[in-house]
């Protein structure tokens, strides 16, 4: 397809929100979020990502537009959910990324290839799919999770911490975007995000 027919003809990442398609009630990670957990990730050419949680598939899609020689596998419990980002994945044009249906930590055995990245988009078994998720990431692999709260976030640490993660990181998103209301424009801001990575030695 020609980049001029293309949805997202550029090269650089930030898909604006309203060109997803979305479902009532389906989380969405925000563009500005998104920019920092691909950043975290380091993604080679070949990675091969497992997107755990991928919700609406915003990551999965845009990793797979910079990165298009790289295996993504999306991984979502819900059949409706895991449609919708087939739909997107479509909508944008992206072929290499790869929708499982299953419930983690439960299904990943049955994922290939094994992982040298991985997203951790929240969950309520996190700390438990974190450690489970350990067992098939390669070596020297990063692990990137999302908390969106003060207990998530201490819930993750303490297991990256309890796994020996090395070079751990964490950063919380602060942005505010101009809105107009009425006649008036005014800043918005963004709900904060918590962004842990870590490697496996």
């Amino acid at each position: 397809m020609r980049n001029d027919m293309m949805l997202w003809p550029y090269g650089t990442p930030g898909i604006p929100d309203n060109l997803f398609t979305r479902l009532p009630g389906i989380p969405l990670s925000k563009r500005e979020v998104r920019l920092l957990l691909i950043s975290s990730l380091r993604m080679k050419p070949n990675s091969v990502l497992w997107d755990i949680g991928a919700g609406t598939g915003t990551v999965s899609i845009e990793v797979g537009l910079l990165c298009p020689s790289a295996t993504i596998i999306a991984l979502e419990r819900d059949e409706e959910v895991a449609n919708l980002i087939r739909s997107n994945c479509s909508r944008f044009s992206v072929q290499c990324v790869e929708v499982f249906e299953g419930t983690a930590p439960d299904c990943l055995q049955e994922l290939k290839p094994k992982p040298d990245r991985v997203c951790l988009e929240g969950g309520r078994n996190a700390k438990d799919i974190l450690k489970e998720v350990w067992e098939y990431l390669q070596p020297e692999g990063r692990i990137v999770a999302t908390a969106a709260n003060l207990e998530s976030l201490y819930t993750l640490s303490e297991g990256l911490a309890q796994l020996q993660a090395r070079n751990v990181e964490v950063v919380q998103s602060a942005v505010n975007r101009l809105e107009t209301r009425g006649i008036h424009q005014t800043f918005a801001a963004v709900d904060p995000m918590f962004i842990l990575s870590g490697e496996k030695l």
